[in-house]
């Protein structure tokens, strides 16, 4: 058997591990699901009506109903910045633990460990994705996508996934503690509330609507909203593809470096 096939029976090992794990403790899981659906029925009906009103949507109704199509992509943004939280605890919890020193011992790729945490965690994503997306259309999210906008707009956002997934276990890996750990990717959560998830940047002062308009969620989002639901996208494809594989390469960089220099103490 060659090296990559011994690297990815590990892999998968490891990803079973993980899985099952998630499954044996579902509170963590759960708890990030509910956040993006609690925030999601918090903007459609208490604030739905006065901002659907208030930043001028397009389209003939300025209302919340309006403002569900306008909003949702914002909470799958969210859905897959909450998803980053749950790694950064498993992985902060396997190195306080002593698993992962246990692992570096035995006979297995190196590369598995973090692989099984990242795979695992970008699939609770997905599942978490198909969660909220029950709930937006439950209350009224109407999107006019084709299969293919469909396909682009998941594929984006298993794309955004993997990336916050290895910035997650990097910041995992560094983490003294499990508390930590899970306070370290929250301003991932809330970036998206400094870009279009919820307002349009028109309406924010000069300062921050610079902010919006610049950070990487802002054009992430934007293509979104367009693929599902036909708004103008613009060279918002591009600079979000461009975020996404950036942010992908940063954080396996790092997160392999830390776990090499946690292999040298």
């Amino acid at each position: 058997m060659s090296t990559h096939a011994y690297a990815m029976r590990d892999s998968m090992t490891m990803l079973r591990r993980n899985l099952k794990r998630a499954r044996r403790y579902p509170s963590l899981t759960l708890s990030v699901v509910a956040m993006p659906i609690v925030m999601l029925l918090l903007f459609v009906y208490v604030f739905g009506g006065a901002l659907g009103n208030g930043i001028g949507l397009p389209g003939a109704a300025h209302d919340r109903g309006a403002y569900v199509n306008y909003v949702v992509p914002g909470i799958l943004l969210m859905t897959v910045t909450s998803g980053a939280l749950s790694t950064a605890v498993s992985v902060s919890t396997d190195m306080t633990e002593g698993i992962i020193n246990r692992f570096r011992t035995m006979a297995i790729s190196r590369a598995s460990v973090l692989t099984g945490h990242v795979v695992g965690s970008v699939i609770q994503t997905m599942l978490s994705l198909v969660l909220v997306l029950a709930v937006a259309l439950a209350v009224g999210f109407r999107p006019d996508a084709a299969p293919v906008g469909w396909l682009a707009a998941l594929g984006l956002l298993a794309l955004l996934a993997f990336a916050l997934t290895w910035l997650a276990a990097a910041m995992g890996m560094v983490a003294k503690t499990v508390e930590s750990a899970s306070n370290a990717p929250m301003p991932l959560t809330f970036l998206p509330f400094l870009g279009s998830a919820f307002v349009t940047p028109d309406s924010m002062p000069a300062g921050l609507r610079w902010f919006a308009e610049y950070q990487p969620f802002t054009p992430i989002n934007e293509t979104l909203r367009g693929l599902l639901l036909g708004t103008e996208i613009g060279t918002n494809g591009v600079i979000a593809l461009a975020w996404a594989l950036a942010l992908s390469l940063a954080g396996y960089l790092w997160a392999r470096a830390a776990f090499r220099r946690g292999a040298t103490r």
